[in-house]
């Protein structure tokens, strides 16, 4: 066991993840930035057959004990992965599809479709800035407009305190969506189920977002893997991009 405990934050630099994955683990892993390239147009992204027969394949292996856990609407990345029997939680943790076909989805907010219209209207004004609606949530991409990070942000903290909406930053984008809930407390309800109770978690993120998930998996005992650059955070190891994510998986595959 660490001997500095489950929730250090890392302030080091990160090591290569383990070849092997712990006995009877389990895997919890984001898809934009981890799974595939980020990209200007989020609607846009492209899913190969590699990745889709590579997720197929570790979901056998794990004994159906994988679970996608992004920030996308749950049934987009369903479509895209085009699998059944896979895991996803969606909407930031929100919108949880299990494996054998349950859910547990909440009340769409009353006031977010008032604030996603205000959102559209003004975004509309701005060359660059995109708006991807989702069942809990309304995002506001501005990774072809850099300039304007700050109002985006000035924007999203508006209409946030005045709808009761949460405020939720990533990379290149701000979302307002439901209160309640993250990647963290997603990764916490699979443990909950028989198919991933006791298992070791292992999760795979990119984002700001996926820090409650490497932290829900640190304390069950198993850990989480940065993707990307360097950065504070609650990982114990580090891939350097979505092309080391794959690499590592075909390892744990073959190992």
């Amino acid at each position: 066991m660490d001997p500095q405990g489950p929730h250090v934050v890392i302030e080091r630099a990160l090591e290569l993840p383990p070849s092997h994955l712990p006995a009877r683990a389990s895997l919890f892993l984001d898809f934009d930035g981890t799974l595939v390239d980020l990209i200007d147009r989020p609607d846009a992204v492209q899913v190969t057959d590699r990745v889709r027969a590579l997720v197929a394949a570790l979901c056998a292996r794990l004994d159906g004990r994988l679970a996608i856990v992004t920030g996308r609407e749950a049934a987009f990345v369903r479509a895209q992965l085009g699998l059944k029997g896979v895991g996803i939680a969606g909407s930031h943790g929100q919108e949880i599809h299990f494996p054998d076909g349950t859910t547990s989805i909440p009340e769409t907010p009353a006031t977010l479709a008032d604030a996603a219209d205000m959102i559209a209207r003004l975004a509309s004004e701005h060359a660059g800035v995109l708006v991807e609606r989702k069942p809990l949530g309304v995002a506001l991409h501005y990774r072809m407009a850099p300039h304007l990070e700050g109002w985006s942000l000035a924007l999203a903290e508006e209409l946030a305190a005045a709808h009761g909406l949460h405020l939720q930053p990533g990379k290149m984008m701000v979302e307002l969506r439901a209160p309640g809930g993250d990647k963290g407390s997603a990764v916490a309800r699979f443990l909950e189920t028989p198919l991933f109770a006791g298992t070791v978690p292992v999760m795979l993120g990119d984002d700001l977002t996926d820090e409650p998930g490497f932290a829900a998996a640190a304390a069950q005992g198993g850990w989480g893997v940065l993707v990307g650059a360097e950065r504070h955070t609650e990982a114990r190891y580090r891939l350097e991009g979505v092309q080391h994510v794959l690499a590592w998986l075909d390892g744990v595959l073959s190992a």
